[in-house]
């Protein structure tokens, strides 16, 4: 394994669910303060890109406090799942405050294993999470299987930079992955093998290209089950 490689692994360790829980439970109360403006640009197009999808049945995975939820159709079920009750606790005051009731469910659930039927929804988004989980390969291959086939999956997300001085950066921040509750090295290819999955696009949002929305039909069967392995 090659030295940047391990360095990699070795910080993937280190996050856990527990790991999870304990830094969105200190974001939970600035959440939106901190990180809603400069994530706003991503969010909306990854919804946009939801609501001009067919099938009605929709996981938002990764709700935290809900700020995506007021942005979907009415006409879309929406059910978010996340795995900190402090994010989950604003959520709902957010969907009841503002009447959404097209909001069937916010569940405290663990993206990698997911207490839903396979082929439930139509669609799945997860926006900010893919760098959060510990194993971003069990969650794609979740949210693929509780997708029906020929449905679609979104992922926006911070992606590291092949090179240069973010590289750098992102590599001398992953240590702290643990203290910051997400993957600041988090690569492509640790959520999806571009080998052996195919993206339909992979399109940079604002600001300065930060964060990529990548969107694909669900795969089949077979690369569902190498994404688990």
């Amino acid at each position: 394994m090659a030295k940047g490689a391990e360095e990699r692994g070795h910080a993937r360790a280190a996050l856990d669910a527990d790991s999870v829980r304990e830094a969105y439970r200190r974001w939970a109360g600035v959440y939106d303060t901190v990180f809603g403006g400069v994530s706003g640009f991503g969010r909306r197009r990854a919804v946009a890109a939801v609501n001009r999808l067919a099938g009605p049945n929709v996981l938002e995975v990764g709700v935290g406090t809900g700020l995506a939820l007021p942005q979907y159709r009415r006409d879309l079920q929406v059910v978010g799942i996340d795995l900190s009750r402090h994010m989950l606790d604003i959520a709902r005051q957010r969907v009841a405050s503002e009447r959404l009731t097209n909001v069937r469910g916010l569940l405290e659930m663990d993206a990698e294993r997911m207490a839903f039927a396979d082929g439930a929804f139509d669609i799945a988004v997860a926006m900010f999470t893919a760098s959060v989980v510990p194993d971003a390969r069990r969650l794609f291959a979740e949210m693929s299987r509780v997708v029906r086939p020929g449905g679609h999956l979104l992922f926006v997300n911070h992606f590291a930079a092949e090179g240069g001085p973010r590289w750098w950066v992102e590599r001398a921040m992953a240590p702290l992955s643990r203290r910051l509750g997400w993957h600041p090295d988090f690569a492509l290819r640790d959520l999806l093998d571009p080998e052996t999955t195919r993206v339909d696009s992979i399109e940079p949002c604002p600001p300065a290209g930060i964060f990529t929305l990548v969107t694909l039909r669900n795969p089949v069967a077979e690369t569902r089950a190498l994404a688990a392995e």
